[in-house]
């Protein structure tokens, strides 16, 4: 059996929580590793994903640790739109921006 693993980047601007965990995740760039297999027996070259992780860096008493958070496709792209709809609707309101200048 053939794998690949592929990695990219997030970056929250807020904190989040992904999937069903209840542990909140802090604001910041976390690498995305994606596992998939080759498929065999087909005339052409496709791969199934077995695998989706979020790479935590641990803190306080454990810092320098990762942890890999198995999550899915689904769960990581639901946590990134939440993101980035708070982040609109931090930007849009009153409080987020600064006072009006007097001018009077």
């Amino acid at each position: 059996m053939l794998t690949r693993s592929t990695r990219s980047m997030v970056t929250f601007s807020n904190d989040f929580t992904i999937g069903d965990s209840q542990r909140e995740l802090p604001a910041g760039t976390y690498e995305i590793v994606v596992e998939e297999e080759l498929l065999q027996g087909l005339s052409f070259e496709a791969y199934r994903r077995t695998g989706t992780y979020l790479m935590v860096q641990a803190r306080g008493g454990n810092a320098g640790q990762t942890m890999m958070h198995l999550t899915t496709q689904e769960d990581l792209e639901h946590a990134v739109a939440c993101d980035r709809a708070l982040s609109e609707t931090t930007n849009d309101s009153e409080a987020a921006l600064s006072p009006l200048e007097d001018t009077t």
